[in-house]
């Protein structure tokens, strides 16, 4: 299976919304690091998996949303807690939405939030 992936930093803000919390309950400030990974068992005509300059577009697009807002916020975290894990899947769907994914399989989204904990969430892509 091929693979292609992209990273890019991002610096947002969010407070989690759960029982006991603890420091995390209150307003901070992550160095998140996206990093889309997409998967895919054959290479169209041109030997690419995908366009490497449509994936940095869709991040281009995805870091001017979620760039130094507080995601707790945004309409696509009413209701939800907004963790690192809920994070990679708003990522996920957005990204989903902006590329185009013939012959990927497997589209990952993992959101680094410091240096040693991510969390992620991969499907086969929806668009």
């Amino acid at each position: 299976m091929y693979t292609v992936t992209v990273v890019r930093p991002l610096i947002a803000q969010h407070f989690l919304t759960v029982p006991d919390p603890g420091p995390e309950g209150e307003l901070h400030s992550h160095h998140f690091r996206l990093e889309v990974e997409l998967a895919g068992e054959e290479l169209n005509e041109y030997d690419y998996l995908v366009d490497i300059d449509e994936v940095e577009a869709a991040l281009d697009t995805i870091e001017a949303r979620y760039a130094d807002e507080t995601l707790n916020s945004l309409p696509e975290f009413e209701g939800y807690n907004p963790s690192v894990e809920r994070f990679a899947r708003v990522v996920h769907e957005r990204f989903a939405g902006a590329v185009s994914t013939d012959g990927v399989d497997r589209l990952t989204v993992t959101v680094w939030e410091d240096d040693v904990a991510n969390a992620a969430y991969a499907a086969a892509p929806t668009s």
